[in-house]
């Protein structure tokens, strides 16, 4: 018997009668017109998955945490990201914030950023520290720019296949203009078994982990570590997290790569 073909976590979005213009455009007016009939709720922005919210957020913490010791060190510092494709603002509240003093949100479907201004009014508080949602920007990924130097981290999740080859390349070279010194991406996406996979009903795009790197060596990224999400439902499409880094990982003359400064290294007996 064949198997049924893997399901998308994000939700489904067809693109209303009025979408116009390039591709790209029809593209994205699919994923903000008729995203208004998405509820904004945990279970409608996962596309009827919301019982994996918790196992996301917990292999999303576990990936983030060495990271930001290895990139940033252990002393306090202010910290602050930016959550691309935020939705109702899920991943800032259930898991940004407790890392972050400070985040912005950018989402193009203005009733979902509606419901994230309403679900994150309060702040956090995280030990002596006050965490909170600092701006929100109703703007499709493909139109914005971040603020110069602004962010330690640039987290995308469940929103990239929205954006076509040539606008995927364009984002992240306008996003490097955002980061701070050690600054990263993080991507948490839907994975393909082979090359890509197009769904017709929402014309976004789900690229094999080969289709990914080839993208990020276009962008000019480098990828610092990748992991797999655990856990998730056999249904579903495998999740990969790559934290990608601007500047060429040095090498020593033993082949391996060079540490940055801080980092935690391991303890032998």
């Amino acid at each position: 018997m064949p198997r049924s073909p893997p399901r998308k976590l994000n939700p489904l979005r067809p693109p209303p009668p009025e979408a116009t213009g390039t591709p790209a455009r029809r593209r994205q007016a699919a994923a903000t017109g008729s995203g208004r009939s998405v509820e904004a709720s945990t279970e409608g922005v996962l596309g009827g998955y919301g019982c994996v919210n918790d196992v996301d957020v917990k292999g999303s913490d576990a990936f983030l945490r060495p990271l930001l010791a290895e990139r940033f060190g252990t002393a306090k510092r202010h910290l602050v990201a930016l959550d691309c494709g935020s939705g109702i603002g899920r991943v800032t509240k259930n898991f940004l914030l407790r890392h972050f003093n400070e985040v912005d949100l950018v989402e193009p479907v203005s009733h979902f950023l509606e419901a994230a201004r309403e679900n994150l009014t309060e702040c956090m508080e995280v030990g002596e520290d006050t965490h909170k949602a600092a701006n929100f920007y109703c703007i499709p990924l493909q139109d914005f720019t971040p603020e110069e130097g602004r962010y330690d981290v640039i987290w995308i999740q469940w929103c990239i296949g929205q954006l076509p080859d040539d606008d995927f390349i364009s984002f992240f070279n306008r996003a490097k203009i955002g980061l701070k010194p050690n600054g990263f991406f993080v991507l948490k996406e839907n994975i393909a078994r082979n090359g890509f996979v197009l769904d017709k009903e929402d014309n976004s795009i789900t690229r094999s982990d080969a289709y990914f790197k080839e993208l990020f060596k276009k962008c000019g990224l480098y990828i610092h570590s990748i992991k797999d999400q655990s856990d998730l439902p056999k249904e579903l499409f495998a999740v990969k997290m790559y934290a990608l880094v601007a500047e060429k990982p040095k090498i020593r003359k033993n082949g391996k790569r060079r540490r940055p400064k801080n980092s935690p290294r391991m303890i032998r007996s």
